[in-house]
């Protein structure tokens, strides 16, 4: 049930007040540009939320729900996720390289575009069936992350593990192996020809044959 704007602002009057969340469930309710540091939810969730631009620092979430939310460009500043999950919400524009060390998190049916993944560990992170179209996955480990069903067009890998990492079904997907370290990394065919296209390669029925160069005429006998 959606909570009154009088509601709203007793809730967020309570987030600034106290410091531990347990159990909770919070429902529709609007807490768009709040700022809030030094907190700590457990095995809480958000359902339907309204959290654009809100602002976490030095807080912790812990076997935490985050779904049906817009969360578009809020700010995680040394904020630590333990076994969060973020599903059917709306994510874009977040730089996620603040948040503390090996964050354990995952993804589903989430609009990530627009968002800047840098510096972390995020072994066996899934993405799946996801939107992430023009972010930065810079300097990660993604050994064994999944990202299954995900468009990433026009995204950029660097500096990048991606041992055992699953691009199946991907679209949009460009792995450049002389700047990120791929091994049994699953890869659809798409990529896979796209980037020996890169590499200056044409894969038959996928690539039209390059046009024969002519030979010179032979010249009439005198």
């Amino acid at each position: 049930m959606a909570m009154s704007d009088s509601a709203d602002k007793a809730l967020a009057e309570r987030l600034q007040r106290e410091e531990y969340f347990a159990n909770e469930t919070f429902e529709g309710v609007d807490l768009q540009g709040l700022e809030l540091r030094d907190k700590e939810f457990y095995r809480c969730t958000f359902e339907g939320c309204q959290l654009q631009e809100s602002r976490w620092q030095r807080t912790v979430f812990e076997a935490c729900v985050v779904r049906g939310s817009n969360v578009t460009r809020a700010r995680f500043i040394s904020t630590g996720l333990r076994e969060v999950r973020f599903e059917g919400s709306k994510l874009m524009g977040i730089d996620w390289s603040d948040l503390s060390s090996n964050p354990e998190l995952s993804f589903q049916e989430c609009g990530l575009s627009y968002c800047s993944f840098v510096g972390l560990s995020l072994r066996k992170t899934p993405f799946l069936k996801c939107v992430a179209r023009e972010s930065n996955f810079y300097d990660l480990d993604l050994t064994d992350a999944d990202f299954t069903g995900t468009d990433l067009g026009g995204s950029n890998f660097r500096g990048c593990m991606l041992l055992r990492a699953d691009f199946s079904d991907t679209t949009g997907a460009f792995l450049d192996p002389s700047v990120n370290k791929l091994k049994d990394t699953r890869v659809p065919i798409e990529t896979a020809v796209g980037l020996a296209r890169n590499l200056g390669m044409l894969v038959t029925g996928f690539h039209d044959e390059a046009p024969k160069r002519l030979g010179r005429k032979s010249r009439p006998s005198p």
